[in-house]
């Protein structure tokens, strides 16, 4: 197997800290602006989202995003969904179960209820043009401001400095090419993911700077951060695949009851929401508040004296009772690949005529028409 490649550009840099306050606020508002605006015209929305296909999604997905996306989808916004596989070996082999990480993707969001109908499911490595548009996208940038992107100063600090791909270098480029080659002009993201969105913006001042400065070509999109709280796993921690502090969407009920009885709680037998002194109580007490649609203090004051043992019962029943109408259509969907399969066939169509148009029209712009 051969090696990434072996990137050396001086010390590794420190850990990337969040955006800051200012930073923040100005999204926030901004967000506020455009849900006012989705509401009043979102067909002028064009939005896209996606996954990397490298498990099975959770419950933080479906209160994260996905949730989110049928939500916009509903308000008749034009949504698209990635599925990522190509940005799954940044960091890793693909390995044969990507085929069924990819389709079981697509199970998750038709389930939780987007409708192939009204949104456009499709795969990264299926639309050629998309992943065309970073070459010239690469020459747009130096080398120090794609070093300076969080998800890569990370990914460079864990390495040690040693070895990273170069691919995971790309990585922000590659997602400025997904946006804009589909000409989203609008990226639902977490705080975290700011910085991405504000790279694709980059990029599409400086081609439009360079190549179309009578006439802007591309619209820089903007971000829309959720408003859903962060959904912590089985140790308090965020829910994520790679901890195994998660719960899948398409666990079975006991798959769900063994994952909680598992959880870590504490030794206080009395049951209160105090995320900062008893996080782990406090992130079960948040799962099943959100799968209630209560607040977290009520199922709190509920269970009383009933200790780790009742407070288990309860987030276990109220997931379970929560996710079974999705889990019954999900089965469904799982047991007919050929009509996933076809999903992602209509969605690759159209994701690749809209990629196909961009980047002929930077070809022009470029005078590179020949």
């Amino acid at each position: 197997m051969s090696q990434p490649a072996v990137i050396t550009a001086g010390p590794p840099p420190p850990r990337p800290s969040p955006p800051d306050r200012a930073t923040m606020r100005a999204a926030g508002a901004r967000s506020a602006e455009i849900e006012a605006e989705l509401r009043r015209n979102p067909r002028s929305f064009r939005i896209l989202t996606g996954d990397r296909p490298t498990g099975q999604l959770h419950l933080g997905h479906y209160f994260g995003t996905l949730q989110n996306r049928v939500r916009l989808q509903d308000l008749g916004a034009d949504v698209l969904v990635l599925v990522a596989d190509y940005q799954v070996i940044t960091d890793r082999d693909a390995g044969p179960r990507l085929a069924g990480h990819v389709l079981g993707l697509v199970a998750d969001y038709l389930a939780a209820g987007l409708d192939p109908d009204r949104s456009t499911i499709f795969v990264h490595s299926q639309v050629a043009t998309l992943n065309q548009l970073m070459l010239p996208f690469l020459s747009l940038l130096s080398v120090a401001e794609v070093g300076r992107n969080p998800t890569v100063k990370e990914e460079f600090a864990a390495t040690g400095g040693d070895v990273m791909s170069a691919l995971m270098f790309t990585y922000p480029v590659h997602q400025a090419a997904d946006i804009l080659g589909c000409r989203a002009n609008l990226v639902p993201v977490g705080q975290d993911q700011l910085p991405h969105v504000e790279l694709a913006r980059t990029v599409a001042r400086r081609f439009n700077q360079r190549y179309s400065p009578g006439c802007p070509f591309f619209q820089p999109p903007d971000a829309l951060l959720g408003a859903a709280p962060l959904l912590p796993g089985l140790d308090g921690r965020k829910m994520s695949k790679s901890r195994g502090n998660a719960i899948p969407l398409a666990a079975t009920p006991d798959e769900t009851a063994r994952l909680i009885r598992r959880a870590r709680t504490d030794t206080e037998r009395h049951i209160s929401y105090d995320p900062d002194r008893r996080p782990e109580v406090a992130g079960l007490l948040l799962i099943a508040a959100m799968c209630q649609q209560r607040e977290p203090e009520r199922v709190a004051a509920e269970i009383g004296n009933g200790g780790a043992a009742g407070l288990k019962a309860v987030v276990t029943e109220a997931v379970n009772e929560y996710l079974r109408p999705l889990r019954a259509r999900r089965r469904e969907l799982a047991a007919d690949p050929a009509f996933l399969r076809a999903v992602l066939r209509r969605g690759n169509h159209r994701a690749a005529a809209l990629a196909g148009d961009t980047l002929r029209s930077v070809h022009h712009l470029m005078a590179m028409a020949y």
